[in-house]
């Protein structure tokens, strides 16, 4: 059976709870539709995480890249919602999503987005900023 595009993002347990490590996961592959003139944008999206309890199964992870192929979005919105996507799936202590975009209208694009789960929202930001 073929498999299809899905948001779906399975986890399995992490086989050292106890220990801090990486993981890092190199998408080659990504394409999304840009939502101004429908055009195709193609990057490589780097996932860097340390687990805490779940770890990202890599089958899914496939196919949650291939969900954005025929969705318009900005670069800056899908990074974010990888991010978010990600972070609500397994719960890690920390995860960077970073998507380096190819060079469109001769511009290279490069976005970056971290999550810390030791951070206190809004923390670092200064009054009327």
């Amino acid at each position: 059976m073929k498999k299809q595009p899905s948001r779906d993002i399975e986890v399995f347990i992490n086989p050292c709870p106890d220990r801090d490590y990486e993981i890092d996961m190199e998408c080659p592959e990504f394409t999304c539709l840009c939502p101004k003139t429908g055009q195709p944008d193609f990057a490589s999206i780097y996932i860097t995480y340390v687990p805490d309890r779940l770890c990202v199964e890599l089958k899914s992870l496939k196919q949650y890249m291939w969900s954005f192929r025929d969705e318009g979005a900005f670069h800056e919105k899908v990074i974010n919602q990888i991010l978010d996507d990600l972070v609500g799936a397994c719960k890690p202590r920390q995860m960077r999503v970073v998507g380096e975009f190819n060079v469109r209208g001769g511009i290279y694009t490069s976005i970056t987005a971290d999550y810390d789960s030791g951070k206190v929202a809004g923390a670092g930001k200064k009054k009327g900023k």
